[in-house]
């Protein structure tokens, strides 16, 4: 086995023992907080990170490429599978007596240097374009707000801007996954308004809509292409890639509490992001918006609330999925014996976080559809991290100990996976190439 990449990453800081077990094992030098957080906390937080409104306005791309049959089996099985491969990793916290609070170290411990860089690429590129599409969800929420209340409202991009810079000022006070805590009910407060107040608009036009279409459209290979562009966006609103980063904020013994975490998730959570789907696609069929607040009937109040609360949950969920990145960047740049709020260390994270998000606002103001990309990566990266790699791992630590069924499974797994990954790509890049020749640079849509 190849020696652990723990000893690159973390030489320029001490590690320290596991505090309250035996095994002896060593945790990777971090600027962020471990083993701190409850199962009940890291739970609330998958299920009001996932169920915002980037998710919740999957109707376009989960369903109506499928339709109703299609769709909904489409959305049991990718939910369980993505269940149990979590469910899988979040086993692997400990291997060989070592401890893993990041994901590319798990993999460059197993398979050595080069896995280690491919999971940081493929988890990074994955997590940076989903911070792109969150800020281009919270433009569009406020350019929609304020389109209620004049004829002309300022271009796409002042939008992206601010929401650029109201995400940057809560990441740079609230740096950590566990300095979320003092949020979360906020986040699930305004997630229950959004999706009440949505689902009572959706549940009116559904009912007043008598012409729903629900057939699926477009040539066979149109149909073909949708329907593996809609394969990755239902994987994409179900896992994140980042999960043993996850794990690490949580207290001892963090496999139990991972695994309570996720069937928190994958039971509330789930039905919540596609009861709102599902309800999305009944109301408007085939007409769904990718944005269903764009296509709501009003009244203007209903109109305000639901973007305005839709921008304001984002502002947490999109932090979830932007902090592996931040404590990459704080481990390397700050004083890891000093506070995250000493004089030094605040300077640091702010330059730090001043030039990430000043990335993302340029890139996302002047690709207004990066939604596709994140499809993209969803399918290109998600499927490795979420399935590929736990069979790999469990086929290298184990070997001929899991049984001959165990490894047919686990190889079964990997083969699969890997195919509907390629093929979601592919359809992810057709849909890129189809798009950049109708949008232009700076685009205000």
């Amino acid at each position: 086995m190849a020696s652990s990449s723990l000893d690159t990453e973390a030489g320029a800081g001490p590690q320290h023992k596991a505090g309250g077990d035996s095994s002896g094992y060593t945790t990777a030098a971090t600027a962020h907080a471990v083993d701190t957080d409850s199962w009940q906390q890291v739970g609330l937080l998958l299920v009001t990170g996932f169920n915002c409104a980037y998710v919740l306005s999957f109707s376009n791309l989960m369903m109506v490429p499928l339709g109703w049959g299609w769709g909904a089996a489409c959305l049991l099985l990718l939910a369980a599978a993505a269940w149990y491969a979590n469910w899988l990793l979040a086993g692997l916290h400990v291997v060989d007596g070592q401890r893993f609070i990041r994901y590319r170290d798990l993999m460059g411990f197993v398979f050595g240097r080069k896995m280690y860089y491919l999971t940081w690429f493929l988890q990074f590129t994955t997590l940076l374009l989903g911070s792109m599409g969150f800020i281009l969800l919270g433009g569009r929420a406020l350019k929609a707000i304020s389109a209620e209340f004049t004829q002309t409202p300022p271009r796409l991009q002042w939008f992206i801007a601010a929401t650029g810079f109201v995400y940057f000022a809560f990441a740079y006070f609230v740096p950590t996954i566990s300095a979320m805590r003092n949020w979360l009910a906020t986040s699930a407060a305004l997630t229950i308004t959004f999706d009440v107040a949505l689902l009572a608009v959706l549940v009116r036009d559904g009912r007043s809509n008598s012409r729903r279409d629900y057939a699926v459209h477009g040539t066979e290979a149109e149909k073909v292409f949708n329907a593996l562009g809609a394969v990755a966006a239902i994987l994409v609103c179900n896992t994140s890639g980042l999960l043993p980063e996850i794990q690490s904020t949580l207290r001892k013994p963090a496999v139990g509490n991972m695994r309570r975490a996720l069937a928190l998730q994958y039971t509330v959570g789930a039905a919540g992001y596609y009861g709102i789907s599902v309800a999305g696609y009944w109301a408007y069929g085939a007409a769904a918006s990718e944005y269903l607040p764009n296509q709501l009937s009003g009244p203007r109040w209903a109109s305000v609330l639901i973007n305005a609360t839709a921008f304001l949950q984002s502002i947490v969920s999109q932090h979830l999925f932007t902090v592996p990145i931040h404590e990459g960047m704080d481990t390397g740049l700050q004083r890891l014996e000093e506070g995250m709020f000493s004089r030094y260390n605040m300077t640091r994270r702010l330059f730090a976080r001043g030039l990430l998000f000043g990335v993302n606002v340029f890139v996302t103001a002047l690709f207004p559809f990066m939604g596709d990309f994140v499809n993209l990566f969803g399918s290109f990266a998600l499927f490795p991290l979420t399935f590929m790699f736990p069979s790999m791992i469990i086929l290298k630590i184990k070997g001929e100990c899991d049984g001959r069924w165990g490894r047919l499974w686990h190889w079964g797994v990997i083969v699969v996976s890997s195919a509907v990954g390629l093929a979601t790509s592919a359809a992810a890049v057709r849909l890129i190439l189809h798009n950049a020749s109708v949008y232009r640079f700076f685009a205000d849509t």
